[in-house]
């Protein structure tokens, strides 16, 4: 048998078996698997690259008249409504007996859970076909936010629904630090579209999960939530203002938390790198996407300690011998005001504990530094005053050669 001669010849060979499937589903599930090797190569705008290629693929095979071609084109018109010429696609006259089924489910139920320390949160709601036979079983859409990054990490269909949510159930029943509740489905629909529209965008797609070839059925069931009685702006979470700042320093100093570590008796000469130290921890928060300082997991201490301090701070010796204490004794405050369970705040605290090793390995290194970064280092390590403009515009003349070197 010749290749396939485009992407659309490739996309019928690939279907050539659907009118054959037992359900609705399974030809949903087969449609949006396909959709989703568009959806993963595409390198901006995933979910407009998806719509797009719809409404190509139902203009180069309307004269298609085979049982496969005609089922595929209505299983893509149900799941990319909004693509050009979705709305004209009709069932062909060998169309399988359940293909009135296509995408005409209801929602049975709508739920979120996550972590106590707030790093991911996961949505879960339920749908059934109006016909179960035709349309096939009650299942589930499963999306998981990490508010970490920012985005819908990955999303799921499977089933049956009722053995997902059980184990949902069970497994937070069963972890003191997970929560579960059943979410307002208008609610549900927001969050994990808003995330989703940000995922769309990136440049590359987390590795693992299901999340490129189940998105445009998780997005064809979202679109049939209820959406919020009122427009929803959900802007970035404000940082806190300088004078808010300057509030949770003075109460985090005067806390058993810093008392514990000995960070209000610190002599004087330490005062400068607590400070300084206490800032990082700030800018840090306020570069999350929610911008909350008081939010601290073992997740977000990792990617301060590990990843972003280095990146974008110049550290002394004295501010990195004291910045691991004054971590465990933020996150540990954090936690208390927060309301979090004893056995999230120690397991923080341990976790942060055993990152020290390899913080000072990466300090030492300084392998994980930014060009800027590390351009301000070797400045400062060559007894350069950065506020003094003369003694920095020499600096630079006499490491011009080096500075135009760097690929960054």
């Amino acid at each position: 048998m010749a290749p396939p001669q485009n992407p659309f010849d490739a996309v019928l060979h690939a279907a050539r078996d659907v009118a054959k499937l037992d359900c609705a589903l399974d030809a949903e599930m087969l449609g949006t698997a396909l959709l989703g090797s568009v959806y993963a190569i595409a390198d901006e705008d995933r979910r407009n690259a998806v719509r797009a290629f719809v409404g190509d693929f139902l203009s180069a095979t309307a004269r298609r008249r085979t049982a496969a071609a005609t089922t595929i084109r209505s299983v893509f018109a149900t799941l990319v409504p909004d693509a050009a010429g979705a709305d004209a696609v009709r069932p062909g006259a060998q169309a399988p007996s359940w293909s009135n089924q296509l995408g005409k489910v209801r929602l049975t139920g709508s739920y979120a859970y996550g972590d106590v320390y707030g790093d991911q949160t996961s949505y879960l709601a339920t749908f059934a076909y109006e016909d179960s036979v035709a349309g096939g079983p009650e299942h589930a859409v499963v999306a998981l936010v990490d508010h970490n990054i920012g985005i819908t990490k990955d999303v799921f269909v499977g089933g049956p629904a009722h053995r997902i949510l059980e184990q949902v159930r069970q497994m937070c029943a069963d972890d003191a630090l997970t929560w579960f509740r059943e979410e307002d489905p208008s609610r549900l629909r927001h969050e994990v579209v808003r995330h989703l529209d940000v995922t769309d965008e990136l440049g590359a797609l987390p590795q693992e999960g299901s999340l490129a070839t189940d998105r445009t059925l998780v997005g064809a069931r979202l679109a049939l939530l209820p959406a919020p009685a009122h427009a929803v702006d959900t802007p970035a979470p404000a940082p806190p203002s300088t004078a808010e700042r300057n509030r949770l320093v003075r109460a985090f100093l005067g806390s058993p938390e810093a008392a514990r570590l000995g960070l209000d008796r610190l002599p004087e000469s330490d005062l400068a790198s607590l400070y300084f130290c206490l800032s990082l921890v700030l800018d840090h928060s306020a570069s999350l996407p929610d911008a909350d300082p008081l939010r601290w997991s073992p997740a977000v201490a990792g990617l301060f300690l590990l990843d972003w301090v280095h990146r974008r701070a110049v550290l002394d010796m004295d501010d990195a011998a004291l910045l691991p204490r004054v971590v465990r004794g933020w996150a540990g405050y954090a936690a208390r005001l927060r309301g979090l369970p004893t056995e999230a705040a120690v397991q923080t605290d341990e976790a942060i504990e055993e990152m020290v090793p390899e913080f000072v390995r990466l300090y030492t290194t300084g392998e994980r530094r930014s060009p800027a970064t590390a351009a301000v280092a070797q400045l400062i390590a060559d007894g350069i005053d950065p506020d003094d403009p003369v003694a920095l515009d020499a600096w630079i003349e006499a490491n011009r050669q080096h500075l135009d070197d760097d690929p960054a």
